[in-house]
Protein backbone atom coordinates (compact mmCIF):
# COMPACT_ATOMS: atom_id res chain seq x y z
CA UNK A 1 0.00 0.00 0.00
CA UNK A 2 1.19 3.44 -0.91
CA UNK A 3 3.00 4.73 2.18
CA UNK A 4 1.30 8.47 1.51
CA UNK A 5 -1.83 6.91 2.09
CA UNK A 6 -0.92 5.04 5.01
CA UNK A 7 0.16 8.95 6.86
CA UNK A 8 -3.10 10.52 5.14
CA UNK A 9 -5.08 7.92 6.72
CA UNK A 10 -3.40 8.22 10.29
CA UNK A 11 -4.14 11.85 10.17
CA UNK A 12 -7.75 11.37 8.95
CA UNK A 13 -8.29 8.66 11.86
CA UNK A 14 -6.50 10.95 14.77
CA UNK A 15 -8.54 13.93 13.78
CA UNK A 16 -11.76 12.00 13.77
CA UNK A 17 -11.29 10.69 16.92
CA UNK A 18 -10.59 14.33 18.13
CA UNK A 19 -13.76 15.41 16.82
CA UNK A 20 -12.20 17.62 14.54
CA UNK A 21 -13.67 18.62 11.20
CA UNK A 22 -11.12 18.81 7.95
CA UNK A 23 -12.03 22.81 8.07
CA UNK A 24 -10.78 23.28 11.47
CA UNK A 25 -7.68 21.60 11.52
CA UNK A 26 -7.06 23.28 7.91
CA UNK A 27 -7.48 26.67 9.34
CA UNK A 28 -5.83 25.68 12.57
CA UNK A 29 -2.46 24.59 10.05
CA UNK A 30 -2.72 27.77 7.62
CA UNK A 31 -3.13 25.39 5.10
CA UNK A 32 -6.50 25.26 2.57
CA UNK A 33 -9.28 22.15 3.42
CA UNK A 34 -8.73 20.90 0.09
CA UNK A 35 -4.80 20.33 0.68
CA UNK A 36 -5.79 18.84 3.65
CA UNK A 37 -8.56 16.21 2.20
CA UNK A 38 -5.64 14.96 -0.32
CA UNK A 39 -3.28 14.66 2.42
CA UNK A 40 -5.67 12.42 3.97
CA UNK A 41 -6.62 10.28 0.68
CA UNK A 42 -2.58 9.66 0.07
CA UNK A 43 -2.87 12.05 -2.86
CA UNK A 44 -0.76 14.43 -1.78
CA UNK A 45 2.53 14.33 0.56
CA UNK A 46 2.51 16.81 3.38
CA UNK A 47 5.97 18.74 3.88
CA UNK A 48 7.77 18.52 7.25
CA UNK A 49 6.84 21.52 8.34
CA UNK A 50 2.98 20.62 7.44
CA UNK A 51 3.40 17.44 8.96
CA UNK A 52 4.92 18.77 12.22
CA UNK A 53 1.99 21.60 12.64
CA UNK A 54 -0.54 18.94 11.86
CA UNK A 55 0.72 16.48 14.58
CA UNK A 56 0.82 19.71 17.23
CA UNK A 57 -2.90 20.43 16.77
CA UNK A 58 -3.80 16.72 17.00
CA UNK A 59 -1.47 16.35 19.42
CA UNK A 60 -0.08 13.31 18.27
CA UNK A 61 3.92 12.45 17.66
CA UNK A 62 5.19 13.08 13.78
CA UNK A 63 6.81 9.91 14.79
CA UNK A 64 3.11 7.76 15.15
CA UNK A 65 1.67 9.56 12.04
CA UNK A 66 4.51 8.62 9.90
CA UNK A 67 3.88 4.97 11.44
CA UNK A 68 6.84 4.95 13.72
CA UNK A 69 5.56 3.56 17.03
CA UNK A 70 8.28 2.05 18.45
CA UNK A 71 8.96 2.71 22.19
CA UNK A 72 12.53 2.65 21.84
CA UNK A 73 15.17 5.30 21.08
CA UNK A 74 15.78 6.00 17.41
CA UNK A 75 18.83 4.37 15.83
CA UNK A 76 21.72 6.52 15.94
CA UNK A 77 22.27 8.80 12.98
CA UNK A 78 24.51 8.27 10.06
CA UNK A 79 25.19 11.64 9.31
CA UNK A 80 29.11 12.42 9.57
CA UNK A 81 29.81 13.81 13.32
CA UNK A 82 31.35 16.98 13.69
CA UNK A 83 35.35 17.46 13.51
CA UNK A 84 35.99 16.38 17.17
CA UNK A 85 39.53 19.03 16.75
CA UNK A 86 36.82 22.41 16.31
CA UNK A 87 34.81 20.85 19.44
CA UNK A 88 37.42 20.97 21.62
CA UNK A 89 38.64 24.85 20.18
CA UNK A 90 35.52 26.12 20.79
CA UNK A 91 35.08 24.31 24.26
CA UNK A 92 38.51 24.30 25.78
CA UNK A 93 40.57 27.07 26.47
CA UNK A 94 43.98 26.51 25.29
CA UNK A 95 46.85 28.32 26.83
CA UNK A 96 48.12 31.24 24.76
CA UNK A 97 51.83 29.95 23.95
CA UNK A 98 52.52 32.33 21.15
CA UNK A 99 52.00 36.18 20.62
CA UNK A 100 48.43 36.85 18.85
CA UNK A 101 48.30 37.50 15.16
CA UNK A 102 48.43 40.57 14.04
CA UNK A 103 44.18 41.83 12.67
CA UNK A 104 45.19 42.03 9.22
CA UNK A 105 46.56 39.06 9.39
CA UNK A 106 43.79 37.74 11.31
CA UNK A 107 41.30 39.06 8.75
CA UNK A 108 43.13 37.34 6.11
CA UNK A 109 42.42 33.85 7.81
CA UNK A 110 38.87 34.84 8.73
CA UNK A 111 37.71 35.58 4.81
CA UNK A 112 39.72 32.52 3.61
CA UNK A 113 37.84 30.55 5.67
CA UNK A 114 34.55 32.10 4.25
CA UNK A 115 35.57 31.28 1.24
CA UNK A 116 36.22 27.90 1.73
CA UNK A 117 32.65 27.82 3.45
CA UNK A 118 30.73 28.92 0.62
CA UNK A 119 32.89 27.78 -2.27
CA UNK A 120 34.34 24.53 -1.73
CA UNK A 121 32.39 21.46 -2.71
CA UNK A 122 34.53 19.67 0.32
CA UNK A 123 33.99 22.55 2.87
CA UNK A 124 33.59 20.11 5.78
CA UNK A 125 36.81 18.62 5.50
CA UNK A 126 38.52 21.98 4.48
CA UNK A 127 37.04 23.72 7.70
CA UNK A 128 38.10 21.23 9.95
CA UNK A 129 41.35 22.06 9.12
CA UNK A 130 42.03 25.47 9.38
CA UNK A 131 39.25 26.26 11.86
CA UNK A 132 40.60 25.15 15.02
CA UNK A 133 43.65 27.24 14.61
CA UNK A 134 41.90 29.66 13.97
CA UNK A 135 39.35 30.05 16.77
CA UNK A 136 42.52 29.83 19.30
CA UNK A 137 44.38 32.85 17.66
CA UNK A 138 40.81 34.43 17.14
CA UNK A 139 40.41 34.14 20.80
CA UNK A 140 43.78 34.96 21.84
CA UNK A 141 43.39 38.29 19.76
CA UNK A 142 40.56 39.19 22.06
CA UNK A 143 42.80 38.70 25.09
CA UNK A 144 45.45 40.62 24.15
CA UNK A 145 46.31 43.92 26.14
CA UNK A 146 45.76 46.82 23.67
CA UNK A 147 46.77 50.09 24.10
CA UNK A 148 44.60 53.12 23.65
CA UNK A 149 46.47 54.09 20.93
CA UNK A 150 46.20 50.56 19.34
CA UNK A 151 41.72 51.21 19.94
CA UNK A 152 41.12 50.38 16.25
CA UNK A 153 43.45 47.48 16.17
CA UNK A 154 41.05 45.82 19.00
CA UNK A 155 38.12 46.99 16.74
CA UNK A 156 38.84 45.05 13.77
CA UNK A 157 39.89 41.54 16.43
CA UNK A 158 36.56 42.34 18.04
CA UNK A 159 35.22 41.98 13.92
CA UNK A 160 37.08 39.37 13.36
CA UNK A 161 36.03 37.25 16.19
CA UNK A 162 32.08 38.14 14.91
CA UNK A 163 32.66 37.37 11.79
CA UNK A 164 34.26 33.75 12.40
CA UNK A 165 31.30 32.95 14.77
CA UNK A 166 29.21 33.84 12.08
CA UNK A 167 31.00 31.27 10.10
CA UNK A 168 30.90 28.73 13.00
CA UNK A 169 27.04 29.07 13.42
CA UNK A 170 26.75 27.69 10.33
CA UNK A 171 29.56 25.12 10.45
CA UNK A 172 27.91 24.08 14.06
CA UNK A 173 24.06 23.81 12.48
CA UNK A 174 24.87 21.89 9.23
CA UNK A 175 26.71 19.49 11.36
CA UNK A 176 23.80 18.89 13.41
CA UNK A 177 25.53 20.63 16.89
CA UNK A 178 22.46 23.04 17.48
CA UNK A 179 23.84 23.42 20.78
CA UNK A 180 27.51 24.46 19.72
CA UNK A 181 25.45 26.35 17.05
CA UNK A 182 23.68 28.87 19.89
CA UNK A 183 26.86 29.20 21.80
CA UNK A 184 28.79 30.63 18.61
CA UNK A 185 25.64 32.68 17.71
CA UNK A 186 25.86 34.14 20.66
CA UNK A 187 29.98 34.51 20.86
CA UNK A 188 29.01 36.61 17.37
CA UNK A 189 26.41 38.30 18.84
CA UNK A 190 28.70 39.67 21.75
CA UNK A 191 31.75 40.54 19.83
CA UNK A 192 29.70 42.65 17.52
CA UNK A 193 28.41 44.46 20.31
CA UNK A 194 32.14 45.24 21.95
CA UNK A 195 33.12 46.11 18.03
CA UNK A 196 29.99 48.70 18.26
CA UNK A 197 29.49 47.54 14.85
CA UNK A 198 25.67 47.97 13.77
CA UNK A 199 25.98 45.91 10.50
CA UNK A 200 27.25 43.08 12.27
CA UNK A 201 24.96 43.28 15.24
CA UNK A 202 22.24 42.80 12.38
CA UNK A 203 23.67 40.07 11.32
CA UNK A 204 24.21 38.58 14.85
CA UNK A 205 20.52 38.89 15.06
CA UNK A 206 20.08 37.24 11.54
CA UNK A 207 21.77 34.07 12.71
CA UNK A 208 20.12 33.52 15.54
CA UNK A 209 17.28 33.99 13.62
CA UNK A 210 18.15 30.92 11.35
CA UNK A 211 19.03 28.85 14.75
CA UNK A 212 15.55 29.53 15.98
CA UNK A 213 13.63 28.70 12.38
CA UNK A 214 16.39 25.39 12.58
CA UNK A 215 14.91 24.29 15.81
CA UNK A 216 11.38 25.07 15.14
CA UNK A 217 10.01 28.35 17.04
CA UNK A 218 9.15 30.57 14.30
CA UNK A 219 7.38 32.65 16.79
CA UNK A 220 11.19 33.47 18.57
CA UNK A 221 12.26 33.65 15.01
CA UNK A 222 9.88 36.62 14.02
CA UNK A 223 9.93 38.30 17.80
CA UNK A 224 13.87 38.84 16.76
CA UNK A 225 13.28 39.82 13.55
CA UNK A 226 11.24 43.05 14.87
CA UNK A 227 13.56 43.47 17.56
CA UNK A 228 16.86 43.16 14.64
CA UNK A 229 15.15 45.94 12.40
CA UNK A 230 14.25 48.14 15.38
CA UNK A 231 18.07 47.77 16.39
CA UNK A 232 19.16 48.57 12.81
CA UNK A 233 16.75 51.48 12.15
CA UNK A 234 15.70 53.35 8.60
CA UNK A 235 18.59 51.82 6.68
CA UNK A 236 20.36 54.71 4.68
CA UNK A 237 23.49 52.78 3.12
CA UNK A 238 23.23 49.87 0.63
CA UNK A 239 24.84 47.71 3.77
CA UNK A 240 21.94 48.17 6.19
CA UNK A 241 19.46 48.17 3.55
CA UNK A 242 20.52 44.29 2.53
CA UNK A 243 20.63 43.13 6.09
CA UNK A 244 17.41 45.03 6.24
CA UNK A 245 16.00 42.60 3.98
CA UNK A 246 17.62 39.17 4.84
CA UNK A 247 16.44 40.13 8.18
CA UNK A 248 13.12 40.79 6.43
CA UNK A 249 13.64 37.10 4.53
CA UNK A 250 13.88 35.67 8.31
CA UNK A 251 10.26 36.95 8.61
CA UNK A 252 9.17 35.34 5.70
CA UNK A 253 10.22 31.96 7.06
CA UNK A 254 8.97 32.79 10.28
CA UNK A 255 5.76 33.45 8.87
CA UNK A 256 5.54 30.83 6.19
CA UNK A 257 5.53 27.97 9.18
CA UNK A 258 3.25 29.71 11.32
CA UNK A 259 0.94 29.51 8.65
CA UNK A 260 0.48 33.33 7.70
CA UNK A 261 1.18 32.59 4.13
CA UNK A 262 -0.48 35.69 2.88
CA UNK A 263 1.15 37.73 5.55
CA UNK A 264 4.38 36.02 4.31
CA UNK A 265 3.77 36.89 0.64
CA UNK A 266 3.49 40.43 1.34
CA UNK A 267 6.47 40.88 3.79
CA UNK A 268 8.31 39.04 0.57
CA UNK A 269 7.09 41.41 -1.82
CA UNK A 270 6.70 44.65 -0.24
CA UNK A 271 9.70 44.84 2.35
CA UNK A 272 12.22 42.04 1.49
CA UNK A 273 11.72 42.55 -2.37
CA UNK A 274 11.87 46.63 -2.09
CA UNK A 275 15.12 46.35 -0.16
CA UNK A 276 16.75 43.88 -2.87
CA UNK A 277 15.62 46.09 -5.69
CA UNK A 278 17.65 48.58 -3.85
CA UNK A 279 21.03 46.66 -3.25
CA UNK A 280 20.79 43.81 -6.14
CA UNK A 281 22.22 40.86 -5.34
CA UNK A 282 25.00 40.93 -3.36
CA UNK A 283 26.66 38.83 -0.08
CA UNK A 284 26.35 41.52 2.30
CA UNK A 285 27.77 40.07 5.52
CA UNK A 286 27.36 36.37 3.80
CA UNK A 287 23.57 36.47 3.66
CA UNK A 288 23.95 36.36 -0.12
CA UNK A 289 20.59 38.53 0.09
CA UNK A 290 19.80 40.45 -3.29
CA UNK A 291 16.71 39.60 -6.01
CA UNK A 292 17.56 35.91 -6.42
CA UNK A 293 17.09 35.04 -2.48
CA UNK A 294 14.11 36.71 -2.77
CA UNK A 295 12.58 34.37 -6.07
CA UNK A 296 13.96 31.23 -3.98
CA UNK A 297 11.92 32.24 -0.96
CA UNK A 298 9.37 32.75 -3.21
CA UNK A 299 9.69 29.58 -4.41
CA UNK A 300 10.03 27.97 -1.06
CA UNK A 301 6.90 29.08 0.00
CA UNK A 302 4.89 27.79 -2.65
CA UNK A 303 6.45 24.01 -1.59
CA UNK A 304 5.84 24.53 1.63
CA UNK A 305 2.46 25.52 0.60
CA UNK A 306 2.36 22.30 -1.25
CA UNK A 307 2.11 23.73 -4.45
CA UNK A 308 5.06 22.35 -6.33
CA UNK A 309 3.71 22.67 -9.73
CA UNK A 310 4.37 26.58 -9.20
CA UNK A 311 7.23 26.32 -7.18
CA UNK A 312 9.06 23.93 -10.07
CA UNK A 313 8.08 26.60 -12.58
CA UNK A 314 9.28 29.65 -10.60
CA UNK A 315 12.53 27.50 -10.00
CA UNK A 316 12.91 27.46 -14.12
CA UNK A 317 13.28 31.58 -14.27
CA UNK A 318 15.93 31.57 -11.24
CA UNK A 319 19.67 31.14 -12.13
CA UNK A 320 21.31 30.33 -9.41
CA UNK A 321 25.29 29.87 -10.76
CA UNK A 322 26.41 32.64 -9.63
CA UNK A 323 25.33 32.23 -5.65
CA UNK A 324 27.44 30.64 -3.06
CA UNK A 325 27.58 26.91 -3.20
CA UNK A 326 25.53 26.20 0.40
CA UNK A 327 22.51 28.32 -1.51
CA UNK A 328 23.10 26.33 -4.61
CA UNK A 329 22.83 23.36 -2.79
CA UNK A 330 19.63 24.30 -0.82
CA UNK A 331 17.61 25.76 -3.89
CA UNK A 332 18.70 21.85 -5.82
CA UNK A 333 17.44 19.97 -2.68
CA UNK A 334 14.39 22.37 -2.60
CA UNK A 335 13.61 21.71 -5.66
CA UNK A 336 13.92 18.02 -5.55
CA UNK A 337 11.81 17.90 -2.65
CA UNK A 338 9.20 19.19 -5.17
CA UNK A 339 9.45 16.76 -7.65
CA UNK A 340 9.64 14.22 -4.52
CA UNK A 341 5.81 15.13 -3.63
CA UNK A 342 4.79 14.90 -6.82
CA UNK A 343 6.02 11.47 -6.98
CA UNK A 344 8.65 12.06 -10.25
CA UNK A 345 11.26 9.59 -9.15
CA UNK A 346 13.29 9.77 -11.80
CA UNK A 347 13.77 13.80 -11.54
CA UNK A 348 14.35 13.21 -8.12
CA UNK A 349 17.18 10.92 -8.63
CA UNK A 350 18.43 13.26 -11.38
CA UNK A 351 18.72 16.21 -8.64
CA UNK A 352 19.91 14.19 -5.91
CA UNK A 353 23.22 13.31 -8.41
CA UNK A 354 23.76 16.55 -8.93
CA UNK A 355 23.80 17.51 -5.09
CA UNK A 356 26.21 14.57 -4.55
CA UNK A 357 28.30 16.39 -7.14
CA UNK A 358 27.88 19.69 -6.16
CA UNK A 359 28.39 19.41 -2.33
CA UNK A 360 28.52 15.61 -1.80
CA UNK A 361 29.80 16.77 1.91
CA UNK A 362 26.40 18.57 2.80
CA UNK A 363 24.14 15.83 1.14
CA UNK A 364 25.42 13.39 3.53
CA UNK A 365 24.39 15.76 6.11
CA UNK A 366 20.84 16.94 5.06
CA UNK A 367 18.19 15.43 6.75
CA UNK A 368 15.51 16.04 3.95
CA UNK A 369 18.07 14.74 2.00
CA UNK A 370 18.64 11.39 3.32
CA UNK A 371 15.24 10.64 3.70
CA UNK A 372 14.34 11.37 0.18
CA UNK A 373 17.42 8.90 -0.50
CA UNK A 374 15.58 6.16 1.82
CA UNK A 375 12.38 6.88 0.67
CA UNK A 376 13.40 6.68 -3.28
CA UNK A 377 15.33 3.52 -2.81
CA UNK A 378 12.04 2.01 -0.95
CA UNK A 379 9.53 3.02 -3.89
CA UNK A 380 11.88 3.09 -6.75
CA UNK A 381 11.64 1.25 -10.12
CA UNK A 382 13.90 -1.60 -10.86
CA UNK A 383 14.91 0.51 -13.85
CA UNK A 384 17.04 3.15 -11.32
CA UNK A 385 17.49 0.82 -8.02
CA UNK A 386 20.89 -0.33 -8.72
CA UNK A 387 21.44 4.06 -9.30
CA UNK A 388 19.85 4.74 -6.20
CA UNK A 389 21.25 1.91 -3.99
CA UNK A 390 24.79 3.13 -5.20
CA UNK A 391 23.79 6.85 -4.03
CA UNK A 392 22.56 5.19 -0.87
CA UNK A 393 25.75 3.55 0.20
CA UNK A 394 27.85 6.49 -0.47
CA UNK A 395 26.06 8.98 1.65
CA UNK A 396 26.47 6.67 4.39
CA UNK A 397 22.90 4.97 5.03
CA UNK A 398 22.46 1.42 5.43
Amino acid sequence: MDPDFLVGQRIRDHRQQRGRSQAVVAGLCGITEDYLSRIERGVKTPTLHVLIKISRELRVPVAVLVGDTSPAEPPPSSTPPMAKEVTQALLVSSAVTTSAPAPAALRKRVNAAWSIWQRSPRRFTEAAVVLPSLIADTEAALRTSYTEAECGALREAQRCAADLYFLLRSYCRRAGRTDLSLLVADRGRKAAEAADDPIRIAAATWNLGHILLGTDEPEEAADVVLRGLGQLGEPRTVEATAMAGALELVGVVAESRLGLRWEARERLQSKAGQHADRVGDGNIMRTVFGPTNVALHAMSLDMEAGESTEALHLADTVDTDLLPLERQFTFLLEVARCHDLRKEDAAVLVRLLDLETLAPEDLARSPLGIQMVKDLRRRVRPTYRKQVSDLAERVGID
